[in-house]
């Protein structure tokens, strides 16, 4: 956190300059908050050697809040990037724990359909059911941020690039050409602290102080669906599931719907009851609608560790920057949590924006190349919102009206919990085996891609189709030698060549004459070529495609100045 006596004169006379008297530190970039998506930008950032301050309201032994309870496949690449995915795989449920999702009457009651999904123990080797067909080599982890949190939080306080500051508050934040002066307050001690830094990131949440800062609003429907939710203790209950156990339980019954997410695999448990239009949290009756949820009589036991009650929205900021400072997560964008993509939205947020700002810091990129975070995420963000909220809308119509047969024994019951677990199952196999929103998003209008006139493919919640157009995700495929693609790209660019008489000295020369760093990778599996489809596939930081050519491009100067956004070639994709 601390640097160089010539920084730090540049921050005290930042200091100075705004009149800020109170003891001040300087890092290169300041990120407010350390929850999942801002100890990621931190790592991340870190991982390329850039100084970084982290600043949390929460105390270092504070336990983290019960919210996501699962980690995607893109988020679990970026883990495993940072060396961090094997250790994740061993947090949350018990290895042979099912992950599955489980359609029932109640917890207790009757099973109408069930969607597979592999225990950890089985993620790798599973091929069986939806939940089997990743491209890539880190599947989804099913694992609440509970555990995410510490295991990001322990390894982020062992990097000697950054410094977290807990119990402290960002109260105000200023800028100029210069920098960025944060007024931090200190909740134990009362005192405040001046943070002088190059970047400023919220990662702030819902509630962001940083959005509310640089004024920027958030803009869609307020109010989709409302949920009150519990997190409890029932060391009973496992045994009392005659269809057994499952990751997630999503209850179907007239008098109550929700769903249940098994936290530790043995006694703790996530209960979320969805409200109808006309309730209010606090007007229904907690423990009723738990027990109707669950299917348990008044004496079953259980304990109520915490509870949430929280609205289910869809707004989106209307801008992700002023200047240096920066929101992403929860504070650029709010929606109902379908299909786990709330956290894992932010997550990419956080890599998108780090391998930018690692850019302008190590100075091989101008500051504008800073320009391209909001124009890539913040149209992702309205796709990734839309896609989960027009699902959560299919949730509310079916659950608006479940038919009191569905829980009558014999020929009828069975021929509506049929008809309603095919319906559930349908629709929501989308979200739980998502391919489609982990790796056909793109980017197709960047500064900083250089696009070819391909449009890129479209895809769905569930499918998608790899390919190499400019803005998509480089597709994976495994090297010879057993590793990932992935695992062979380097920190910056990495320019990937299938067919090793093809000349890349141009380009390359360009790159050394810029300071960007361009790493040659040959290969020559014939599966890789005929994914990416070109000779020459020029790869980002965060896996997706900047460009792709049979041969290096006729100026390969103008390539590297658009890809480090010092170009004012048109970023608009060729007719």
């Amino acid at each position: 956190m601390y640097v160089d006596a010539d920084r730090g004169r540049r921050c005290a006379d930042l200091c100075q300059e705004e009149k800020i008297v109170s003891r001040a530190i300087e890092t290169r970039v300041l990120i407010v908050g350390a929850g999942p998506v801002g100890l990621t930008l931190a790592i991340d950032l870190a991982w390329r050697g850039i100084d970084v301050g982290v600043i949390e309201s929460r105390g270092a032994g504070d336990p983290p809040r019960i919210r996501s309870n699962h980690i995607s496949a893109r988020s679990m690449e970026i883990f495993r990037r940072l060396g961090l995915a094997a250790k994740l795989r061993e947090a949350g449920l018990p290895a042979d724990y099912p992950n599955d999702v489980s359609f029932r009457t109640s917890v207790t009651g009757i099973e109408l359909v069930r969607i597979p999904i592999p225990s950890r123990a089985r993620r790798y080797t599973a091929t069986d059911g939806p939940d089997t067909w990743w491209p890539t080599p880190e599947p989804p982890h099913r694992c609440n941020q509970i555990f995410l949190e510490p295991v990001l939080l322990a390894h982020a306080a062992a990097q000697p690039h950054i410094r977290i500051l807990h119990r402290s508050r960002l109260e105000d934040l200023c800028q100029n050409e210069r920098g960025v002066i944060a007024t931090v307050r200190d909740l134990d001690a009362g005192d405040t602290l001046s943070v002088a830094c190059d970047y400023l990131v919220g990662c702030d949440g819902g509630k962001s102080t940083v959005r509310k800062k640089i004024g920027a609003n958030l803009l869609g429907t307020a109010v989709i669906r409302r949920v009150q939710s519990t997190y409890i203790r029932a060391p009973q209950l496992l045994a009392r599931m005659p269809a057994g156990p499952a990751w997630l339980c999503q209850v179907f019954n007239p008098r109550r719907c929700g769903t249940v997410f098994a936290i530790d695999g043995r006694e703790t448990w996530i209960v979320h009851n969805f409200l109808d239009e006309h309730e209010q949290a606090d007007a229904v009756d907690r423990d009723w609608a738990i027990r109707t949820i669950l299917g348990v009589g008044p004496d079953f036991p259980y304990e109520v560790i915490s509870h949430e009650d929280w609205v289910g929205r869809r707004l989106v900021a209307d801008r992700f920057r002023d200047r240096r400072v920066f929101i992403c997560g929860d504070a650029a964008h709010l929606w109902i949590p379908s299909a786990g993509y709330g956290m894992n939205a932010g997550l990419a947020d956080a890599i998108d924006l780090s391998w930018q700002i690692a850019a302008a810091v190590n100075g091989w990129a101008p500051p504008a190349i800073l320009d391209a975070y909001e124009i890539e995420r913040r149209p992702i963000t309205e796709q990734v919102s839309r896609f989960a909220v027009g699902l959560a809308l299919k949730m509310i119509e079916q659950r608006r009206a479940v038919p009191a047969e569905i829980e009558l024994p014999g020929a009828i019951g069975d021929a509506v919990r049929a008809r309603i677990g095919t319906e559930a199952s349908e629709y929501h196999v989308q979200q739980y085996c998502c391919g489609g929103l982990n790796f056909g998003y793109f980017y197709d209008r960047s500064p900083i891609i250089s696009y070819d006139g391909t449009s890129q493919p479209g895809y769905t919640m569930y499918d998608f189709t790899p390919s190499s157009v400019p803005g998509c995700r480089a597709p994976h495929f495994w090297l010879r030698d057993g590793r990932s693609l992935y695992d062979a790209l380097g920190p910056a660019y990495t320019l990937v060549r299938f067919d090793p008489s093809v000349c890349v000295s141009g380009l390359l020369d360009a790159a050394a004459r810029r300071r960007v760093p361009i790493v040659l990778l040959d290969l020559a599996e014939p599966e890789g070529r005929g994914l990416h489809a070109r000779n020459l596939v020029l790869v980002r930081p965060d896996q997706h495609v900047a460009w792709r050519g049979d041969s290096e491009p006729a100026e390969p100067l103008g390539l590297v100045d658009l890809i480090r956004g010092a170009s004012s070639l048109s970023v608009s994709k060729a007719a």
